[in-house]
């Protein structure tokens, strides 16, 4: 008889990770499921129990991750799946963000996810299977949103380095997917899930617009629903090849489209220029 399939998943509290977590637990999965806050977790989904472990991680911490994942072991003896889901929002042009405000969101987006990957593949290794999906957006696909940039930078970067991972894990048997959502009815333009610069330059009008577009008209108005999101995750991790790159949403394939359609106009239009730097 098979066991059942463990699920470890940070940002867990909100947004589509709390959809996700509640998902798995109602279709008889095991799920570990971290936060900031372990009160929180336990609020929306319940104590720790025999197919439930919260735990509160700080997930910048590299000390607090791993303990985090060895309780992970400890209680259940093994994770199959491990979603990259925390992260935050953070608006802002190049200019007006401090190197705090960057910083600040690297280590979350970027170095969170890192500092798990790295304490759970001793784990996925040994025992020669495991899917890992990093949760990027579709800013990780196309950047070019004013007011956005640090943000889709961190995106870019979780795009780049599942690209790698999933070369240097499959010999192991483990998979690695980048998921990018487009616009989910979630709470991830509310209040502690999106922050504004501290410095605004006005002069930035374009910036100025999609901030307040984004804190007052889309955010509740997103056009994909994170419970078919959730769906589509637990699907793919049943695929015997699921994909290094995963769309989400109708939004998010229309982008990428229209990504791949600028790219190779680029690409022809100054292909003479390319050529020209060969021997």
């Amino acid at each position: 008889m098979e066991t059942k399939k463990v699920w470890l998943v940070t940002g867990a509290s909100k947004g589509l990770g709390l959809t996700l977590v509640k998902k798995l637990l109602q279709e008889n999965y095991c799920v570990v499921a971290t936060s900031r806050s372990a009160k929180s977790l336990i609020e929306e989904v319940g104590n720790t129990s025999e197919v439930f472990l919260p735990i509160e991680v700080n997930l910048t911490d590299d000390h607090e991750v791993k303990a985090a994942v060895e309780k992970s072991m400890a209680h259940f003896g093994k994770i199959d799946v491990v979603v990259n889901n925390a992260g935050y929002g953070q608006i802002g042009t190049l200019e007006e963000l401090s190197d705090e405000e960057a910083r600040e969101n690297f280590d979350v987006n970027v170095f969170g996810s890192l500092n798990v990957i790295r304490n759970v593949m001793p784990y996925l290794r040994q025992q020669k299977s495991g899917a890992i999906f990093n949760i990027s957006s579709v800013g990780g696909l196309f950047g070019g949103f004013a007011g956005w940039g640090i943000y889709c930078a961190t995106k870019f970067s979780v795009a780049g380095f599942t690209e790698a991972l999933a070369e240097e894990v499959k010999a192991f048997g483990v998979s690695a997917t980048v998921v990018y959502p487009g616009y989910f009815r979630t709470d991830f333009l509310a209040n502690g899930s999106v922050k504004t610069p501290v410095l605004p330059i006005q002069e930035y009008e374009a910036a100025r617009q999609s901030e307040t577009a984004h804190l007052n008209s889309i955010s509740g108005n997103q056009p994909n629903d994170p419970e078919k999101a959730a769906d589509v995750l637990i699907a793919i991790s049943k695929e015997d090849n699921p994909p290094v790159h995963l769309l989400l949403g109708t939004d998010a394939y229309d982008m990428a489209k229209n990504k791949a359609d600028l790219l190779n106009k680029d690409i022809e239009q100054w292909k003479s220029y390319t050529l020209s730097t060969g021997f």
